[in-house]
């Protein structure tokens, strides 16, 4: 049983990571150029559905974008995505997003997040110790929809803030998982 949640696994790591490059290219456009496009039309989805995002982003130092993020699981699972960092609208560098966890899990499903680094500290970790690891460093406040409507810019004093929207499929479960960022150089 073991050795087939590990197969699963692997395999449902396999078909996340694949393909990303060649559709890209297969558009005429290098991959950089569309993982930037790609995250500035997620941030502004986001801003039309979230008025605190919308408020954060001139605050913000740089706004990390994952326009989509694939997890998938069944007894192990994981997740990847590429995104963009944005300084002023501007793309300053790419990273990807992975994630592992084990537990009891099924189901699969997409979804795009966005981290706002509100101050130096917090962005000077993205790129220490070879990848940020969520949970561990500067402190960061997941945003959810109850929370965006009553908190205003002036009541935040966090390092980061970070949003999660678009979410499509079905993933249930419990588990252990962890999650990190490492900048990548997208071809």
């Amino acid at each position: 049983m073991k050795v087939a949640c590990v197969a699963g696994g692997l395999l449902i790591l396999t078909a996340l990571t694949g393909g990303t490059t060649t559709v890209a290219q297969d558009k005429g456009k290098t991959a950089a150029a569309e993982l930037s496009a790609e995250s500035k039309a997620a941030l502004e989805a986001l801003y039309a559905k979230a008025p605190l995002a919308k408020e954060l982003g001139p605050k913000a130092l740089a706004i990390l974008v994952f326009p989509e993020v694939k997890k998938a699981g069944l007894g192990i699972g994981g997740q990847y995505g590429e995104g963009t960092l944005l300084k002023k609208d501007t793309a300053a560098a790419y990273y990807k997003t992975t994630g592992a966890s084990v537990g009891l899990q099924a189901g699969a499903q997409k979804y795009g997040y966005a981290m706002f680094f509100m101050n130096a500290k917090a962005l000077e970790q993205l790129n220490k110790a070879n990848g940020f690891e969520v949970g561990v460093g500067p402190s960061i406040v997941m945003v959810d929809e109850g929370m965006a409507k009553t908190t205003t810019t002036t009541t935040l004093k966090d390092d980061i803030y970070a949003f999660v929207f678009g979410q499509k499929g079905l993933m249930a479960g419990l588990g252990i998982q962890g999650n990190k960022i490492s900048q990548i150089t997208p071809k």
